[in-house]
């Protein structure tokens, strides 16, 4: 089997509510979608969100490098030679991460299908169900409380939320979500690098001296301030992991050295995809450190390849992939099963789905 086309296209999927973190509001997700075409006619599918604020992907540079760079260097080689794929991939241009994730994830489909076996199969084959949180947008503490007793009340038992925008007030945000959902909700908490070094401490042990029981703190500072994220993590009881720190195993192997955070969160737009997702695995495991699978603002084609990673690899102990629940429709067919909190795989070979919107058929 080898790869005759590679095709980008774009979907666009209005959310429920507005996604609002510390870096930004948006109102649906609106992707670049990546078809490859065998030789043999099987497809395979990817998908990359234009994350400007972190990645520094648009939906023109993801476009471009697909076209200009991935695509030329790719087309005419075998399936099965993986290894040399991914080299090419990641070789052919610097940086452009989402691109080669959504590139990545294509190949894996194809590969999974050339298997005949789901794609979680291929990689581990650890379970075939996961458990995700839902992710609650930063707002007025009344709208945040409103919103995080709606998840509750859809059978969600762990919620995200999004907080680092005002500082101490985050404190009043999260007692008031406590007090609303009572102690059996695992609550997590996202910064999105809102927080200075002091102020997270500040903020995070008030937390703790009043009893907000917390599952963990999710950035808390500057992606690049690995000694604020040491100092942190030093500093207060909660787990701390490591997100926009943590693009490349060599991130990964530095914050786990320094001790610069207790877990780590994978998502596959920062790391270019499984291939390189499953070397931070591999160095997570090695030093005995859990892991988070994450994601983006997606859809449920990228989604579900990180679900699949995750349902592949027991390092991988939590799940944040709720973009399909965010989501007012889903305009795909096939997959895995998103039910509220549960994401039960796939049995169907490769992602398992097999009808995208955005291209011509």
């Amino acid at each position: 089997m080898k790869i005759a086309k590679i095709e980008t296209g774009e979907v666009r999927i209005p959310l429920v509510t507005p996604f609002k973190t510390a870096l930004r509001t948006v109102d649906s997700v609106n992707d670049i979608v990546v078809r490859i075409i065998a030789d043999d006619g099987q497809v395979g599918l990817g998908e990359a969100p234009p994350t400007a604020v972190i990645t520094g992907d648009t939906k023109d540079s993801i476009r471009g490098a697909i076209e200009e760079f991935i695509a030329p260097n790719l087309v005419g080689m075998e399936i099965d030679n993986l290894d040399g794929i991914m080299k090419k991939l990641h070789g052919c241009i610097l940086k452009n991460t989402s691109a080669k994730a959504a590139v990545d994830m294509a190949v894996y489909d194809l590969f999974a299908k050339s298997c005949k076996k789901p794609l979680y199969k291929v990689l581990g084959g650890s379970q075939s169900e996961i458990e995700t949180d839902l992710t609650i947008s930063v707002n007025e503490i009344s709208e945040m409380v409103e919103d995080s007793l709606k998840a509750v009340e859809q059978g969600f038992r762990i919620l995200k939320i999004k907080v680092g925008k005002e500082g101490l007030k985050d404190i009043d945000r999260m007692k008031a979500i406590r007090q609303a959902v009572g102690p059996q909700i695992r609550l997590r908490i996202d910064a999105n690098q809102g927080w200075s070094p002091k102020e997270a401490v500040r903020i995070i042990r008030t937390m703790e001296d009043i009893g907000i029981s917390m599952d963990l703190v999710e950035q808390p500072v500057s992606a690049h301030d690995f000694s604020g994220m040491k100092y942190v993590t030093s500093q207060v009881y909660t787990p701390i992991l490591a997100d926009e720190s943590v693009f490349s195993m060599e991130d990964a192997i530095h914050l786990i050295q320094e001790k610069a955070a207790d877990l780590i969160n994978i998502k596959l737009m920062k790391t270019g995809g499984i291939y390189q997702a499953l070397k931070i695995c591999g160095i997570a495991e090695n030093y005995g450190v859990e892991c988070m699978i994450g994601c983006m603002l997606e859809s449920k084609i990228a989604v579900s390849a990180a679900a699949h990673l995750a349902a592949g690899k027991s390092i991988i102990t939590r799940a944040d992939l709720d973009g399909p629940s965010l989501c007012k429709e889903d305009p795909y067919t096939g997959g895995p099963i998103y039910e509220g909190r549960r994401i039960v795989m796939n049995e169907s070979p490769g992602l398992g789905i097999t009808a995208v919107p955005g291209f011509r058929n």
